[in-house]
């Protein structure tokens, strides 16, 4: 059974709804301390959404410096898999294990919806039980979720199949919160750290996550969390 590390924030909403995501996917949860520099010989850790510190500075920020982030940080670049969910997304890019940045949605509302997706990387640790291409439907709920980066970063996150995940827009009509080119969630060149602004802890056992009326069974954010598992596995 993999160790799937939990991290907990001061403001973390979803650290709860991550561990029991992990849990049934059929891994172990490990909570961890913000405060603590210590991963516990996890397998995997999950940063959930939330509001970190509060979001008084750019969200993530100041997460982005607590004890945990300095042995997470140096994990993650020798491969450790790491899922950003929401603030957790936030909190990557701004330790700088994935580019961007998350801003205040466009339309300047907070938005709360079942979102559908489309897998663009299925080869990543957090991705590989979907299939390329793949529609999924996972709850969004954000305020500052308005995926950015220059021009030449987007290029070479589209040229090399860095986007993980992708708003799939009506026609005529416009992604959740303004992110460009539609992204909804990155990964690094290795595939182990990935961060997505949708929340699949919240989709992942029938009757409790998106309503059968999308299409779906409403436990499409399940694979994302039994994907680590069985790569650690094999």
């Amino acid at each position: 059974m993999g160790r799937v590390g939990v991290v907990t924030f001061p403001g973390s909403l979803d650290d709860g709804d991550a561990a029991r995501a992990v849990r049934l996917a059929g891994g172990e949860p490990v909570r961890l301390w913000h405060g603590d520099a210590d991963l516990k010989g996890v397998d995997a850790v999950v940063l959930p959404g939330g509001f970190s510190y509060g979001d008084y500075l750019r969200c993530g920020a100041i997460a982005r410096f607590a004890p945990v982030m300095e042995p997470l940080v140096d994990a993650a670049r020798g491969g450790l898999p790491v899922l950003g969910i929401c603030n957790g997304f936030q909190v990557l890019c701004e330790a700088h294990l994935l580019p961007g940045a998350l801003v205040r949605n466009d339309h300047r509302t907070f938005v709360c919806t079942d979102q559908r997706l489309r897998v663009e990387n299925a080869a990543t640790a957090w991705t590989h039980e979907y299939a390329s291409g793949e529609e999924v439907v996972v709850p969004l709920k954000n305020g500052e979720g308005g995926y950015l980066a220059d021009e030449a970063t987007l290029d070479r996150l589209e040229g090399e199949g860095l986007v993980a995940l992708r708003y799939v827009v009506p026609e005529g009509g416009r992604n959740p919160n303004g992110s460009a080119r539609d992204i909804a969630g990155v990964a690094n060149a290795a595939g182990n750290v990935v961060g997505l602004m949708p929340h699949p802890e919240h989709a992942v056992e029938a009757g409790y996550g998106p309503d059968p009326r999308t299409g779906t069974a409403g436990t499409d954010g399940l694979r994302s969390f039994s994907s680590v598992l069985r790569q650690l596995v094999s």
